[in-house]
C-alpha cells in the first residue's frame, strides 16, 4: 500500500475520547496487528517540541475507523487541524499538528496551532448561564460560515436554546440576548429564511425577512503561556473587558456612535487599531465568564 495522509479538525469528542480518525485504507493494513503504536509530533504551545507514543487499538464506527488511545495534549482545542500520515515504507503512523505563525485566542481561548474556524465555532461550549445557552444555539444551529461567523433566526431561540418559555423565560432570554449584544458577541441583523429553513444574510430577494443574531468570533493576538503565567487558559470568571474592534454582518457599518467611541479610545491611547470597514468598535464592558 502507499502513503495515505488524512487532515481533519479535532472535536471535543476526540479530545475527550481520546480518538483520532484513521487515513483511508490504513486500517486495512494495521487490524490484524496485535499491537499498533502511533507517534505524534507536536509543539507545547507552540513553542517546545514533543515526540509522543501511544499504543492504540482500532475501531470502526458509522463507516469511519477510528484509533482509540490517543491522549491529546493539553493544549489542543476544539477545531486544530492534525495530520495522520501512514508511512508504509517505515511501517509507522504518525500525527503532526502545525503552528500558528503567532498565537491567537478566539473568544477567550488560547490558540497555538492551525485550526478551522467553522469547527471552532461549532464546537464551543459557552458553559450553562443564560447567555451561555443562547450563544451555544447560535453557534452550534445557527449557519456557520467558513471564517467562523454564523447566522441564527432570533425567534428559533424560544424552543432551541432552553430559555423562553412562559414570561419568566421570556424575560430571561431577551436579557441573555441583550447582553451578548452589549458584550459583542452577536449583532441583530434581519436577513431571510428560504423553505427549507436555511437563513440567509444579507436577506434575498423572495425570500421571508427574519430578524438574525449574527455570531462573529473575537480573534485576537494571544501571549505566549510564560507571558500570562496561565499556560494558556483562559480565565472565563466574571470580569471587565477592554473596549475592542470586532467584525460586523457582511455590508453593514459601524454607527457614528460607535465611530466616536473608537476614536476617543484612540485619542486616550487604550487602541490604537483602525476601525477598519466592516468592523465595529465594543466599548468596555463587564462580563459574566
Amino acid at each position: 500500500m502507499r502513503a495515505a495522509t488524512r487532515r481533519f479538525a479535532l472535536r471535543q469528542s476526540d479530545l475527550d475520547d481520546a480518538t483520532c480518525l484513521v487515513p483511508e485504507g490504513v486500517a486495512a493494513v494495521l487490524r490484524d496487528r496485535p499491537a499498533i503504536t502511533i507517534a505524534l509530533d507536536h509543539r507545547v504551545h507552540g513553542v517546545t517540541p514533543t515526540h509522543l507514543e501511544y499504543p492504540v487499538t482500532l475501531r470502526q464506527d458509522d463507516e469511519e475507523w477510528w484509533f482509540d488511545g490517543v491522549a491529546w495534549p493539553d493544549d489542543l482545542r476544539p477545531g486544530v487541524l492534525v495530520t495522520v500520515a501512514w508511512r508504509p515504507a517505515r511501517d509507522e503512523v504518525v500525527v503532526r499538528t502545525a503552528v500558528l505563525d503567532e498565537p491567537m485566542r478566539i473568544d477567550g481561548v488560547a490558540y497555538y496551532h492551525d485550526y478551522d474556524p467553522e469547527v471552532v465555532t461549532r464546537e464551543c461550549r459557552p458553559g450553562p448561564s443564560n447567555r451561555g445557552q443562547v450563544l451555544a444555539a447560535v453557534r452550534r444551529l445557527g449557519r456557520v460560515y467558513e471564517d467562523g461567523t454564523a447566522l441564527f433566526p432570533e425567534a428559533d431561540l424560544v424552543r432551541r436554546s432552553g430559555l423562553g418559555r412562559g414570561k419568566r423565560g421570556t424575560f430571561l432570554l431577551r436579557n441573555a440576548v441583550d447582553q451578548l449584544i452589549r458584550e459583542g458577541f452577536v449583532t441583530r441583523v434581519t436577513g431571510s429564511l428560504d423553505a427549507s429553513g436555511r437563513p440567509s444574510y444579507p436577506a434575498v430577494d423572495g425570500e421571508e425577512p427574519v430578524e438574525m443574531l449574527f455570531y462573529a468570533p473575537l480573534v485576537e493576538p494571544a501571549p505566549l503561556p510564560d507571558e500570562e503565567g496561565e499556560h494558556g487558559s483562559s480565565d472565563r470568571r466574571e470580569h471587565w473587558v477592554s473596549g475592542f474592534v470586532r467584525k460586523l454582518p457582511p455590508g453593514s457599518q459601524p454607527s457614528p456612535r460607535q465611530r466616536s467611541l473608537h476614536q476617543q479610545a484612540v485619542d486616550s491611547e487604550l487602541l490604537s487599531e483602525p476601525l477598519a470597514p466592516g468592523y465595529t468598535f465594543v466599548k468596555k464592558h463587564h462580563r459574566n465568564g
